[in-house]
């Protein structure tokens, strides 16, 4: 199933159940959120989750992009993602956790064909704060999908205060092999749906009080089910980074974890640059910024003389239409020459600064802080011209 398919089986499934869709679904934070971009589906409706009515009514569904900078490092394995999307419902004090979970159960296996015997939950099994999740317990039994108890994997909050409960997470089977263990003893369970129940505030000194209008916020991602439905190890494996993954190769020579970093990236790069970000120093544009640089770092290890002038302009616009964005991509790919070029400069410099005599020795925190306060050095960019090796300099 390609993943626009999914995407319209999604969509369509909780249209035809009292759903509105919300439109808009840019990266960029309402102004005044002090977080940078938009992390998950709930994120820009979180006044209507505290109470705020929603001009569109009580039921909505939504394809939200997000970007987690937090995910950076894990980018390369078979499942995370700079940039990736979140396919979500949502019940404001409208219908009740058990329905939620039929309702996925019926998508997953009649409208996406899952296998039945593939599935396994996780429900909250009580702590000293909270009982067991019994409703959503009561509702998987019933459904004849295994459920796995757990505390803290199960129990879903926003921050040290606020709206909190637990969440029942939907797993599928990807092992060759058929399913055995629960989710948290085998990682080939694969975690594709969760449905969170927010029935609780927790106050400053931790106490839970009900809400007096629960909600349901569920969020499943859509790069890892189209993984999973399309018969697919990995993410990148997937018809949405194909154009990626069959054109790149063709142009540089890169080992897979290399590949990865190098097609998440710079496909990232241009869905923040059209959602109309720029390169900068702080914010944003930093975030862009180390997106471009790490690309950039990747190729450059290999050949100095490579360069983001031979993307061709044909994935740029695929990455565009499957946004929905109205950038122009010759104008895309300007940005990331002029960022490359700014990127090259600043090595030039930073491997004669290195080369001084005061920095011929090990590097301690004052050097690090100095290269940066005064030669505009980042830390990351120094350690990584130090890795170079004694040729760096010449």
């Amino acid at each position: 199933m390609e993943t626009e398919h999914v995407v319209r089986t999604f969509v369509e499934y909780f249209e035809s159940r009292g759903h509105r869709r919300i439109t808009g679904s840019s990266l960029l934070s309402p102004p005044g959120d002090p977080v940078l971009f938009t992390t998950s589906g709930m994120h820009p409706l979180t006044p209507y989750l505290e109470g705020r009515p929603h001009p569109l009514g009580r039921r909505l569904v939504n394809v939200q992009r997000c970007l987690r900078t937090t995910d950076l490092d894990e980018v390369g394995d078979d499942s995370h993602l700079t940039v990736f999307e979140m396919l979500g419902t949502w019940s404001l004090g409208d219908y009740g956790s058990s329905q939620s979970l039929r309702w996925g159960h019926d998508l997953l296996v009649e409208g996406f064909g899952v296998d039945p015997g593939l599935l396994y939950a996780t429900v909250f099994g009580g702590d000293e704060h909270a009982g067991p999740d019994t409703q959503s317990l009561r509702t998987w039994q019933e459904l004849g999908v295994p459920v796995e108890l757990t505390t803290e994997e199960n129990w879903w909050s926003n921050g040290p205060t606020g709206p909190c409960g637990p969440d029942s997470e939907i797993f599928l089977w990807t092992g060759d092999t058929p399913p055995h263990s629960t989710p948290t003893r085998d990682e080939r369970w694969v975690e594709v749906w969760n449905h969170v129940m927010m029935r609780h505030r927790r106050g400053d000194d931790g106490t839970l009080t009900p809400l007096p209008r629960p909600n349901i916020d569920t969020g499943l991602g859509l790069e890892r089910l189209a993984a999973v439905l399309q018969g697919k190890r990995s993410v990148f494996e997937t018809d949405l980074f194909e154009p990626w993954t069959s054109t790149v190769p063709s142009l540089w020579r890169l080992d897979e974890p290399s590949l990865r970093l190098v097609c998440d990236h710079l496909r990232s790069a241009v869905v923040v640059i059209g959602d109309g970000v720029l390169p900068s120093h702080t914010g944003r544009g930093y975030v862009l910024r180390r997106l471009v640089r790490r690309v950039l770092t990747a190729l450059w290890r290999i050949d100095p003389s490579r360069t983001l002038g031979d993307l061709p302009e044909e994935l740029v616009g695929h990455t565009l239409d499957h946004f929905g964005q109205s950038g122009e991509r010759a104008g895309i790919r300007g940005v990331l020459l002029d960022e490359e070029l700014r990127f090259g400069r600043l090595l030039e410099r930073g491997r004669r600064v290195l080369s001084r005599p005061r920095f011929s020795g090990p590097l301690d925190e004052d050097d690090l802080r100095h290269l940066h306060d005064t030669h505009g050095l980042p830390r990351e960019l120094v350690l990584g011209l130090r890795a170079e090796g004694p040729g760096a300099d010449s």
